[in-house]
């Protein structure tokens, strides 16, 4: 009886202690008070249900693909009609399986200060980070976190791959306020285009679909392995992809993504110990 009380609680439902009867004055017990916790109904125009169904198209990651599907089932179940004809035949994909974009979508939410580490372009440390979260956008197939850097005490962007560790809150919520006229892709173009550079990366096995999408060219190796060549110009993001693949890939050059590859490896086996 009590995991099912914490588990209503975790799904936001509440439980009133009332008694039972009136007959029996000492008897008290549990009611869930559906008034409490249902919405009210729902109605989505064709236009903006055809915006929900896009998108729910558009996240690839398990972590939320999972949850948009879900929601998207309870919007069909409540009578909320999906215009599949008005969706386009081509929709990108967008990668939300970055560690750092649940709590940052969170502290956004929140109005939340937050501390991480942080690797800047070219740079081989991290620094650390102290920002008013303002929004979180996808830009270029790249998520970028805009906020107010509490120690430059100016606006700033910042790549989410590049984050090192944990995203940690700082101080309390409801802090601050995002700019009205706050145009988030705009803080992000202006950070002007990042030269492209090539990587080779040693890859065997069936784990590296995923790279060999990615790779301009090929070359066989040693047994039934292959070097593949994949364009790139964020260091730490081929770094995060290589380093999911274990074992099945192997970065050769250049230097720095070795590094940071290496880098990443080590931290993943320091927390699993």
């Amino acid at each position: 009886f009590e995991r099912d009380k914490e588990e209503l609680k975790k799904f936001g439902i509440p439980l009133e202690l009332s008694k039972l009867d009136e007959a029996f004055a000492d008897d008290v017990g549990y009611r869930v008070s559906r008034g409490a916790y249902e919405l009210p109904p729902i109605e989505f125009s064709p236009d903006e249900a055809t915006a929900v169904g896009l998108a729910i198209r558009l996240w690839q990651s398990a972590a939320l693909g999972q949850a948009a599907h879900g929601a998207l089932m309870k919007l069909r179940a409540a009578g909320v009609a999906l215009d599949e004809a008005a969706l386009p035949g081509v929709v990108p994909h967008v990668d939300a399986s970055d560690p750092a974009l649940p709590p940052l979508l969170d502290a956004v939410r929140a109005r939340q200060a937050v501390r991480f580490d942080y690797v800047k372009y070219g740079a081989q440390a991290t620094e650390t980070r102290r920002v008013q979260p303002w929004g979180v956008v996808s830009w270029r197939a790249r998520w970028y976190l805009v906020g107010h850097d509490l120690d430059r005490a100016d606006a700033r962007s910042f790549r989410l791959s590049r984050i090192e560790g944990a995203v940690r809150p700082l101080g309390e919520r409801g802090a601050f306020e995002r700019p009205a006229d706050l145009d988030l892709q705009a803080v992000i173009g202006a950070r002007g285009p990042e030269t492209s550079r090539t990587a080779h990366v040693r890859v065997t096995g069936p784990r590296v679909d995923h790279l060999r999408r990615m790779a301009a060219g090929s070359e066989p190796a040693e047994g039934d392995a292959e070097v593949l060549s994949i364009d790139y110009s964020d260091v730490e993001w081929l770094a995060r992809q290589v380093a999911s693949a274990g074992a099945a890939a192997v970065a050769l050059d250049p230097p720095d993504l070795v590094e940071a590859v290496v880098r990443r490896l080590r931290r993943a086996v320091g927390s699993a110990s």
